[in-house]
């Protein structure tokens, strides 16, 4: 069975997400477990990306707790209780710097995530 983190990694992916990076918060952050962050090339592809995991945990019987940005199309976040998943333009991504900022956390890794889904 696929854990949510596993399932947005998948999403991300199939909709040209670039640079995933997942961070294991639950020690550092009381309101999640983790973070998934994610680059989309432009606005459309930040949208396209964040519409594609919303709609796989969605199917999977995960439920939005909150969704943000997604008109702007240059920052997502997405809410699902235990993961959040950040979408970012490249350009912010590299500006907030948000693997800095939780630099604490440990990093999950999410190549053997889509290793598993291309085999």
């Amino acid at each position: 069975m696929l854990t949510d983190l596993q399932i947005a990694v998948r999403a991300a992916d199939n909709k040209g997400a670039t640079a995933p990076v997942a961070l294991d918060v639950a020690e550092l952050f009381g309101f999640a477990d983790a973070f998934l962050i994610v680059s989309g090339s432009v606005e459309r592809n930040v949208q396209a990306i964040s519409d594609g995991i919303e709609e796989a945990l969605n199917e999977a019987g995960v439920r939005t707790v909150r969704r943000e940005g997604r008109e702007g199309g240059r920052w997502v976040l997405l809410d699902f209780g235990d993961i959040m998943v950040h979408v970012f333009h490249e350009e912010e991504r590299e500006f907030y710097q948000l693997e800095r900022l939780w630099h604490d956390s440990p990093v999950i890794n999410v190549s053997e995530m889509l290793e598993v889904a291309a085999s």
